[in-house]
């Protein structure tokens, strides 16, 4: 008679994963890892921006989403033009390679590429909702990261009071450059206390995707309790300095697009009422909140400055 004594490491047939399961894996990690050399590869920023991100829950945006479509048919973007009508145009941006420049008072001015500075963040998804300057109004899921972390990456001096966001300059590309009345290049900036909000992000993506070219890809700013004009696109530079800058439409109309451009429902645009907005995709206005209503987030850096007037 044999008798069969099991040893410590010996399993019964029953407990064996499926060879199918064990394949299936495989091949998974297989698709894994051609995506991850994808995202990786020269030109592969892009895959890295639409990596799945989990929704961040804390910024709840109270209301629906706007379709994709409307938010990607409806731009400013005056590089490509005047009108709301530039998605066409904006398809001829080169988005790859990127690289973005750190100036000004920094421990160390330099130029990172767009894929270095994603592996040294960690993208999330948060629902914002968007406000326009020109009293129109969206809800978007943003793909990102908080731009204190590009703060920390750019590691500038104490001195440093203010950032500066700059946007590229394609001329190959951008037919609005050729409009010499207007003071390229884009450019607008905020306090430190600002740009190291909780709310104050960059953007990589939205609904799930790559940005489009017309909403800013592939890098942006969004500062959703400002008006949009205070939201770089395709950012190239950031510079850091100790004096307050003056952004391309407070160049233009100072009296209109000044820094401080808090959205405020109580202080009037020149030529029309911010009291309400318009929801792009649907015909409904709704009343404007202050600071776009994430008061709770922002009011507080704002305490000292009971002088100056956050207008539109």
């Amino acid at each position: 008679m044999l008798i069969r004594i099991r040893r410590g490491w010996e399993l019964p047939e029953s407990a064996a994963t499926p060879e199918a399961l064990v394949l299936g894996r495989r091949a998974a990690l297989g698709a894994g890892a051609a995506l991850a050399g994808a995202a990786l590869a020269p030109g592969g920023a892009a895959a890295q921006a639409a990596a799945p991100a989990m929704r961040n829950t804390r910024f709840q945006p109270g209301r629906d989403v706007t379709p994709e479509r409307d938010v990607a048919s409806y731009n400013n973007y005056y590089e490509f033009g005047g009108s709301k009508s530039i998605a066409a145009a904006a398809q001829r941006l080169k988005v790859s390679p990127w690289s973005i420049r750190f100036e000004g008072m920094v421990a160390n001015p330099r130029e990172i590429g767009l894929e270095d500075l994603l592996r040294q963040v960690n993208l999330e998804e948060r629902v914002y909702r968007f406000r326009c300057v020109e009293a129109w109004g969206m809800t978007v899921p943003w793909t990102g990261f908080p731009m204190s972390e590009l703060v920390r990456l750019a590691a500038p001096k104490p001195e440093a009071r203010y950032v500066v966001f700059e946007t590229a300059t394609q001329r190959d590309t951008m037919p609005g450059l050729r409009q010499g009345w207007y003071p390229w290049p884009y450019s607008d900036g905020f306090t430190m206390a600002e740009a190291r909000n909780e709310l104050a992000f960059i953007a990589t993506g939205m609904y799930g995707k790559p940005l489009p070219p017309q909403n800013g890809a592939p890098i942006r700013a969004i500062v959703p309790w400002k008006y949009g004009f205070k939201a770089p696109k395709s950012i190239v530079r950031v510079t850091f300095q100790a004096e307050r800058p003056v952004g391309y439409w407070e160049k233009l109309q100072a009296s209109e697009y000044g820094f401080w451009a808090n959205v405020n429902p109580e202080v009037a645009h020149p030529r029309w009422s911010q009291a309400s907005e318009r929801l792009l995709g649907s015909n409904e206005r709704v009343p404007t909140k202050l600071f776009n209503g994430y008061a709770e987030f922002v009011s507080g850096i704002y305490t000292n400055l009971q002088n100056e007037r956050l207008y539109a």
